[in-house]
């Protein structure tokens, strides 16, 4: 007979690995040259999907049958340096945050995966769309439930290559490369802070397990364990690698671009799970934004700031998926205004009802604007929608200022352009160059291209 402990564990192990394995399987079949079929593809993530949310919610049942606030389950210790006092430590935490992050991480991927399995019926890249699809869905599940930063690292990581990969997903075309190029590059950032915001809270801590940061405790009351000091520290780093992921400003600019994938990836990233991770990192290291104010006051700032932003872009752009992800920001801005406020179920709640209603609205998208066109022919006139009531309260140069502001987008497209992707790509074609000039040495050949590294301006011309 099981007790509870064991039934949470192997329900919680099943949480993770029904998307593992169908990561796995996908993957594999795609190796060894004998790819799934479309139906058969279907079936396995409906499966894997309908089996985590089954073992996910029953851990919900359970926690509240039995009044249980935290569920770790504990999987070991994979690296371990006693002199350094470091140690990996693979752990989930299933708790008041996690479980409800989980669920929706589920229910709106298999939403998606129904919806793709039509929208993307015949297209030569289905099966490529379901394997960075499954290994999305397992760096949620991952990110939702990660016990320790370098677990929830391993998952934010996971959702940062399937998105940048989904961006790119029309290769074909030279754009959606080098968007999804743009957004990978803004990744960077953001995972460079995520990393050294690890790497002190291991120096402060000696471990990257959250209960060594939040204190005794489980969600939302525990306590951080160190100093104010620190914990600035720490929250900016990690403010800023929230910031690079959910696109708050000054990274929005990537926004739009993003919108060059399929409609469901694009429902699914930057309407639903994928823009709130950010703000779901924040909601989970709250404890630490407490014990300082003037983090808090960052936090607000930065969410008061791209709410505004992604407001007065939305309302200006001319294709309804870029409007939406501008939307999508500003209802992430008031989240991230919430957390800082120190409120904990009200942003957790509004996360969940906004990506909802946000994955519905993308994925209704293509077929509103067909209905929005025959509804114009039929009528015969173009509908024509009422003054705002900034056009009452503002003068005309003011609104042209402010729209032509909005339509640039704030220039934050030029900013990331010229001092974040412009130096990541020539960095990384340096390298590229250098490498290829240290095998050709050992190799005895001699090879001038490879010899030749790349100058600023001819490394970047492709970025348009």
């Amino acid at each position: 007979m099981m007790t509870q402990d064991q039934i949470f564990h192997v329900l919680g192990v099943i949480v993770v690995a029904s998307p593992a394995l169908l990561l796995f399987m996908l993957g594999f079949t795609w190796l060894i040259g004998l790819p799934l079929s479309e139906r058969s593809t279907a079936r396995y993530t409906h499966a894997a999907v309908t089996i985590g949310l089954v073992a996910a919610a029953t851990i919900l049942g359970m926690m509240i049958a039995f009044n249980t606030r935290d569920v770790p389950i504990e999987l070991g210790n994979w690296v371990e340096i006693q002199e350094e006092h470091f140690h990996f430590h693979l752990k989930f935490a299933f708790d008041r945050l996690s479980v409800p992050f989980s669920l929706l991480s589920f229910v709106l991927c298999g939403t998606v995966g129904a919806f793709a399995n039509v929208y993307l019926h015949r297209e030569p890249g289905f099966r490529r769309f379901f394997l960075f699809y499954s290994m999305f869905l397992l760096g949620m599940v991952v990110s939702s439930v990660a016990g320790t930063i370098e677990t929830l690292f391993l998952g934010w990581e996971l959702v940062g290559v399937s998105s940048a990969l989904l961006v790119a997903f029309f290769h074909e075309r030279h754009e959606p490369v080098r968007n999804g190029q743009r957004v990978w590059s803004v990744y960077r950032i953001a995972d460079a802070a995520f990393l050294i915001a690890a790497l002190t809270l291991h120096h402060l801590t000696g471990a990257g397990d959250f209960d060594g940061l939040m204190g005794s405790g489980s969600w939302p009351e525990s306590v951080a364990s160190i100093d104010g000091q620190h914990a600035l520290i720490v929250g900016l780093l990690l403010l800023v690698a929230a910031a690079g992921k959910s696109g708050m400003v000054p990274f929005s600019g990537w926004l739009p671009r993003a919108m060059e994938g399929p409609t469901p990836s694009s429902a699914i990233f930057y309407g639903a799970l994928s823009v709130h991770l950010g703000a779901y990192l924040l909601l989970r290291v709250s404890p630490v934004l407490a014990v300082s104010v003037p983090l808090q006051v960052c936090v607000i700032l930065m969410g008061g700031v791209s709410a505004i932003f992604g407001a007065m872009a939305s309302r200006v752009q001319s294709d309804v998926k870029s409007a939406l992800a501008f939307a999508s920001l500003t209802q992430v801005g008031i989240i991230v205004v919430e957390i800082g406020f120190g409120l904990h179920y009200i942003p957790l709640v509004h996360m969940i009802g906004h990506a909802c209603l946000r994955t519905l609205q993308l994925l209704r998208a293509p077929s509103l604007l067909k209905d929005y066109q025959t509804l114009e022919n039929a009528i015969g006139a173009r509908l024509q929608k009422n003054p705002s009531v900034w056009e009452e309260l503002l003068a005309p140069r003011q609104r042209t200022w402010l729209y032509r502001l909005s339509l640039e987008r704030g220039y934050l497209d030029g900013f990331l352009n010229e001092y974040i992707v412009r130096p990541f790509v020539r960095a990384f074609r340096w390298a590229d160059a250098m490498e290829r000039r240290w095998t050709d040495f050992l190799i005895g050949t001699d090879s001038r291209e490879s010899d030749r590294v790349p100058a600023f301006d001819e490394s970047l011309e492709d970025l348009g």
